[in-house]
């Protein structure tokens, strides 16, 4: 698989089961609480990131929050970071990666 290539990585949620889990998506991780899961998708934009725990639920740490220096951490890595939005338009999780907090950007 690319490194930008996810929509057929067999990681991802069916598009139908994010869209009817959204509801439960947001009670389960609302805006202010931490979340860990795995990286299944790299963009230009940012990862996409498996939620542990919520398994039809996507959450993005887009470069917007990422400080000036770092990088977007690979396929496969284990994530962790705190939910700053829930896009209802797109039902996915923003969430900025602890990995990202406190460096100079």
């Amino acid at each position: 698989m690319d490194e930008y290539g996810w929509a057929e990585n067999p990681g991802m949620p069916a598009a139908e089961a994010v869209r009817a889990g959204w509801a439960a998506t947001v009670a389960a991780v609302p805006v202010g609480s931490r979340l860990t899961g795995t990286v299944t998708g790299r963009r230009p934009f940012g990862v996409f990131i498996r939620i542990d725990g919520v398994p039809d639920a996507i959450a993005l740490a887009e470069i917007t929050r990422m400080p000036l220096g770092m990088e977007l951490p690979v396929l496969g890595a284990l994530a962790a970071g705190e939910v700053y939005w829930h896009d209802d338009r797109n039902h996915q999780v923003r969430v900025r990666l602890d990995e990202w907090q406190g460096a100079d950007g």
